[in-house]
This record gives C-alpha cells, structure tokens and sequence, in this order.
C-alpha cells in the first residue's frame, strides 16, 4: 500500500532522490572481535570455520565471516537461527562477496 507523504511525495516512487546525495554504503557498527577470511571457499566451509572459532570471542562480542560464495550470504544467517547466535548485518565487500556479522551469545 502507498501514502502520499505530508510534504506531497509519492512513496511509490524515489523522484524524491533524484536531486539527493547516494547514499553511503552501511559501515559496521561495532568491530569484530574475530575475522574469518573465508573468500575463495564454498559453502559450507566458511559455516566450519565459525563454528569451529566463535567460542574463541567472548559471548555478545562480534565474528566477521569474509565470504564470496552466494551460499553464505544466507546460510550464515541461517545457521545464526539454529544455533540462537544473532547475525547482525551483512556488508558488502568492495572486491566482491559479503562481511557477515554474527553476535556470539552464548
């Protein structure tokens, strides 16, 4: 559904942006305590390499998980799910492929 914004912009469209700024990429919040450098590594590789090296953070610190296999773009956050760890963003690389982030909890 679409709204007519109180300035009088359609929400359906972004003619709003055209005379905007782009936007800048989303930076990480908070540094990982961990970085796994999982690029050139198929699925489910860099899934092993976190789960064999998040206990090495402390609970509710940060693992970034460097990966340019497609698979891990939602299969990371997916085994965030089954395990109760919580994936707190993915970004993208400027040579290609994604740092996800995973809050170790427990």
């Amino acid at each position: 559904m679409w709204r007519r914004r109180p300035d009088g912009r359609d929400t359906r469209t972004d003619r709003h942006r055209e005379a905007e700024e782009p936007e800048a990429p989303p930076q990480p919040a908070e540094p990982p305590a961990l970085t796994i450098d999982a690029l050139g590594r198929k699925c489910p590789i860099p899934i092993i390499m976190l789960a064999e090296r998040i206990n090495q953070v402390p609970v509710r610190g940060v693992v970034a998980v460097l990966a340019d296999d497609p698979a891990a773009f939602t299969d990371v956050p997916a085994w965030c799910r089954l395990k109760s760890h919580e994936h707190v963003a993915s970004y993208e690389l400027p040579q290609g492929g994604w740092s996800i982030h995973v809050r170790r909890n427990y």
